[in-house]
C-alpha cells in the first residue's frame, strides 16, 4: 500500500472511515457530531454505503451536500466490514486515517492528542480512543485489551462494564485495537497490510491487531479522546448473524494467527466449546435459532478459503 503523493498542503490530517448499511440515523448522527466538535485537525469522512437499501448513499449525499468534507462511496453491495472499509481506505487522503463505526458519536474534540501520539512516534502503528457505551454513557466499553491465551483465544477488555472514575485515565501500549474506533497510519499499512477479507464480520481488528505487533508496531490505548458506541445496535448482541461469524470467525483466526499444533489445539477446544456449552446453552435459553446458527458457522469453517497468514 503506497502513501497518497499529492502535496501535503492538499491533504487533510486524518481521514474517517465509515460503514453504512441500513444505518442512516446513525451515521448521520456520527456525521453531524464530528461537524459539530472536531476542529483541531483538518479533516475529512469518507462513508463506504454498503449496499443499503432504500438509496441512503444518495440521501446522505443530498442531506451532506453542503459539507465538503463529507465524501459517500457506493460499494454496490454489502462487502462486509473488513472489505468496505479498506474500499475506504484506498480513496482516503488524510496522512492518517481512523475506522470509526456508524453507530458511534462524539461529544468533544481531542483527536489531535491521538493523532500527535501516533505520528511523532514511528514505534506507534495504531491509536484508540476510550469507548463508553451510550446507553449508559459512564459505562466503559474499551480501554485496552489484555493478550489472548494461547489455545482458548480468550483475552479481558480492560475497563468493560465499570464506571469511569478516572480510573483508565493513563495512556499505554495495549493487546489489541478495538474496530469502533482506530487511528492509524500509512506506514502501518505498508508494514502490516489491510484488514483481513476472510472473516466479513467480526474478528478482523483482531487479526490486523496481530499482523500490526508482528511488523514491530505498537498499538495504543489513549483515553484524551472518548467515543460513545452503541454497542451492536445495528445487528443486535443476541442475533442469528452475530452467533454464525463469532462461532466461524474465531475458527479463521486460529487458522491464520496460530501455527501447528497449536492450530489444532485451538480447532478441538473451539469445537468442543460450541457443542458442549454454547449450543446446549441456546437451546436452554430457548433460543433454537442460535443453537442452529452456532452449529452452521462450526460447520462452515473447514469449507471457507481463507488467505495465507
Amino acid at each position: 500500500m503506497s502513501q497518497d503523493n499529492r502535496p501535503s498542503t492538499s491533504r487533510p490530517d486524518l481521514s474517517f472511515i465509515t460503514i453504512n448499511y441500513n444505518g442512516i440515523e446513525d451515521t448521520t448522527q456520527l456525521i453531524e457530531s464530528l461537524l459539530a466538535h472536531v476542529s483541531s485537525l483538518k479533516w475529512e469522512i469518507i462513508v463506504v454505503d454498503n449496499g443499503s437499501k432504500e438509496d441512503e448513499a444518495i440521501k446522505l449525499k443530498e442531506k451532506f451536500a453542503d459539507s465538503p468534507q463529507v465524501k459517500v462511496i457506493e460499494a454496490g453491495s454489502n462487502l462486509g466490514f473488513a472489505a468496505g472499509n479498506n474500499k475506504g481506505i484506498k480513496k482516503a487522503r488524510g496522512r492518517a486515517m481512523m475506522l470509526i463505526n456508524n453507530d458511534t458519536y462524539v461529544t468533544d474534540d481531542h483527536f489531535s492528542e491521538l493523532y500527535h501520539r501516533l505520528m511523532d512516534d514511528d514505534t506507534i502503528g495504531a491509536v484508540c480512543p476510550k469507548l463508553r457505551f451510550d446507553e449508559e454513557p459512564k459505562l466503559i466499553q474499551y480501554a485496552g485489551f489484555t493478550p489472548l491465551t494461547s489455545i482458548t483465544l480468550r483475552n479481558q477488555g480492560i475497563g468493560c462494564g465499570e464506571h469511569d472514575n478516572g480510573q483508565h485515565d493513563t495512556p499505554s501500549s495495549t493487546a489489541f485495537a478495538h474496530g469502533a474506533a482506530v487511528m492509524f497510519k500509512w506506514e502501518t499499512l505498508q508494514r502490516a497490510g489491510m484488514m483481513s477479507e476472510d472473516y466479513f464480520l467480526y474478528y478482523e481488528e483482531m487479526d490486523w491487531s496481530e499482523h500490526i505487533r508482528r511488523a514491530g508496531l505498537q498499538i495504543w490505548y489513549d483515553p484524551a479522546q472518548t467515543v460513545f458506541h452503541k454497542e451492536s445496535h445495528t445487528i443486535g448482541q443476541q442475533s442469528v448473524t452475530r452467533t454464525y461469524y463469532m462461532s466461524r470467525n474465531r475458527l479463521i483466526f486460529a487458522r491464520r494467527n496460530r501455527r501447528w499444533p497449536l492450530r489444532w489445539c485451538c480447532y478441538l477446544y473451539l469445537y468442543i466449546l460450541g457443542f458442549v456449552r454454547d449450543i446446549p446453552r441456546h437451546l436452554l435459553h430457548r433460543r433454537p435459532d442460535l443453537a442452529v446458527a452456532t452449529l452452521k458457522g462450526l460447520a462452515a469453517f473447514p469449507f471457507t478459503k481463507t488467505s495465507r497468514q
